[in-house]
């Protein structure tokens, strides 16, 4: 295996890392930042109320993007499944 092969399927790899791991980030840090935003402004002071939103908006993303998701991370497999002929020569 060359170091450019190499290279290549750790990019990959990060890339699907990244599109899998953010929508669900960004919907639970958007989530937080508005809770946290009326929490300040009605002066309400309650950390379940916080988790429990961001654990929905969390599975929210999840079944909104689970598809391409799913789509992305079976390709990557097959991709990896595929490459393994030149990896071990």
């Amino acid at each position: 295996m060359s170091a450019d092969h190499a290279l290549a399927l750790m990019q990959a790899l990060l890339q699907v890392t990244i599109f899998i791991v953010g929508p669900l980030l960004g919907a639970a840090l958007l989530a937080g930042v508005t809770v946290g935003i009326v929490q300040t402004a009605t002066q309400v002071n309650e950390a379940s109320l916080g988790f429990i939103v961001k654990v929905m908006a969390a599975l929210l993303a999840l079944l909104l993007f689970g598809p391409m998701m799913a789509e992305k991370i079976v390709g990557y497999t097959r991709e990896c499944f595929e490459s393994i002929a030149t990896v071990v020569r």
